[in-house]
């Protein structure tokens, strides 16, 4: 009995990384992949050094303040970036539903639990290796901008934190978003759950009396602490609360996707 389960096992892993490389080639073969991955550098940087560069010279009303974050600050560009990521997560995995091609893809995969963790997988891989590198090139663009008065180093306490949190907080909305994919299915729906949610949704509800409590654990609210260096006093979630409620929300898109897939036909 050992032996068959080890060559079950054996059959699990190989089937699993033929169908990883089968996701990366169709990651690569998307023109959508290239244009939202670009888009997501672009909009981090850029935005970036436009905060940097309109706070340049203004450190009394900045730099001055006690509870003046720098490296947050750096990182605002974030909630337009992470569209882009909405994105890619999105079409990752609802193209394929919205063309039919996922009847192909389970014809080549018949082991559905197999298939969809290579997907989600071939996701993160692809989301953390592009935003790691673009939240360190975000941070020293937008610190360089703000000029030496008010900016921060990367060995300034919360710093490097900040910054790797950056790109895990991209990665973590990448994969909620493609487990809302597979949850529903589809590109148009998952659109009209997701983008309301990180850019409307938690933004008003954070604003408005009485149900700030319930909006510091929405993943953008709880998420964004992962990037400041300084805790925000408006919300009671820091850095590493804010990461397990992100993590939890992501566990539960993931979960959502994969049952949908395993028990709804193709």
């Amino acid at each position: 009995m050992s032996a068959v389960r080890d060559a079950r096992r054996g059959d699990t892993t190989r089937l699993f990384l033929a169908a990883l490389l089968g996701e990366w080639l169709k990651l690569r073969t998307l023109r959508s992949t290239w244009w939202n991955l670009a888009a997501a550098v672009a909009l981090s940087v850029g935005i970036g050094f436009l905060y940097g560069s309109v706070i340049e010279g203004n450190y009394a009303d900045f730099g001055a303040k006690p509870e003046w974050d720098a490296v947050g600050y750096g990182f605002a560009g974030t909630n337009v970036a992470q569209l882009a990521l909405v994105c890619f997560g999105v079409l990752a995995v609802g193209a394929e539903y919205s063309t039919g091609t996922v009847r192909a893809s389970l014809t080549a995969v018949p082991r559905r639990g197999v298939f969809g963790a290579a997907k989600f997988t071939a996701v993160a891989v692809t989301a953390f290796a592009v935003t790691l590198p673009t939240a360190f090139l975000t941070f020293a663009v937008a610190q360089t901008a703000m000029g030496e008065r008010q900016n921060a180093a990367l060995g300034d306490p919360g710093a490097l934190r900040a910054t790797v949190g950056l790109a895990v907080y991209l990665t973590l909305v990448c994969l909620i978003s493609a487990g809302v994919a597979m949850m529903l299915r589809g590109t148009v729906p998952a659109l009209g759950i997701l983008v309301p949610l990180f850019f409307i949704v938690s933004d008003i509800l954070a604003s408005l009396p009485g149900v700030g409590g319930f909006a510091r654990y929405l993943p953008g609210v709880a998420g964004a602490q992962i990037l400041r260096a300084v805790p925000d006093a408006r919300f009671d979630v820091g850095t590493w609360d804010g990461l397990g409620v992100l993590l939890l929300w992501t566990a539960a898109a993931l979960c959502g996707g994969l049952v949908t897939l395993c028990r709804r036909d193709a």
